[in-house]
């Protein structure tokens, strides 16, 4: 059975980047699991179930019953004890909560190294789970996306949601911006501003840029499994 595994932020993660790729998944009988950084159930932003934010009332009723009810979501494992090759494809849902959680963690920048290298693996990074790999780097010391053709979450968005100090609207101080972070690494980053939809693929690494990519990342993510 094919399998993936989704690393998902105990800090904060957009509902509709994780929960849309793991139900269309497991809608085409992917087997999920899903890995934290300490093991402790991942825990939504309560923006993303906004009904704006989410598609009206009854998009955020579906999202938040997947989150209190999905086995995976509610009982997932520690990013230590999981191993990419264990898994046909590794997930990086995103949400500010990454940037504070799994974009740092060290198990984490491995799995996805382990993801992408030869022939086997893949791996689907959303919005702001790809800062992660501003700081994930090659044995030799080579940043990961160096060079690497990606999308992701972009500075004019970022823009609108934090103030002059970088302070998000819960009060937390943003640590970094993801544009910035992957071409200061080497990137070649294009958020496709006047597009609908924006995702990238380069090899065996997909990204994806936001919320309203997460169905088109899972679909593309199918096909490449």
């Amino acid at each position: 059975m094919t399998s993936a595994l989704f690393v998902v932020s105990e800090e904060g993660y957009w509902a509709e980047e994780c929960i849309e790729p793991l139900t269309t998944l497991e809608s085409e009988g992917v087997d999920v699991t899903v890995a934290t950084p300490s093991g402790s159930p991942p825990v939504v932003d309560e923006r993303s179930l906004d009904p704006e934010a989410a598609g009206g009332e009854e998009r955020v009723a579906e999202l938040r019953e997947v989150d209190e009810e999905h086995p995976e979501l509610n009982d997932p494992e520690p990013i230590s004890t999981v191993a990419a090759a264990d898994y046909d494809a590794v997930v990086f849902p995103g949400g500010h909560g990454t940037v504070w959680d799994v974009n740092q963690d060290r198990h984490a920048r491995q799995l996805l190294l382990d993801a992408v290298a030869g022939e086997a693996g893949v791996a689907l990074v959303v919005c702001h789970a790809v800062g992660i790999l501003a700081f994930t780097n090659e044995a030799d010391g080579t940043p990961l996306v160096e060079d690497r053709a990606i999308t992701g979450f972009p500075n004019e968005w970022e823009a609108d949601i934090v103030d002059e100090y970088d302070v998000m609207p819960d009060g937390r101080k943003l640590p970094y911006w993801v544009e910035d972070e992957v071409v200061l690494a080497g990137a070649e980053f294009d958020a496709e501003l006047d597009a609908d939809t924006s995702v990238t693929v380069d090899g065996d690494l997909i990204t994806a840029r936001g919320p309203g990519s997460s169905a088109a990342a899972a679909a593309t993510l199918l096909d490449e499994l």
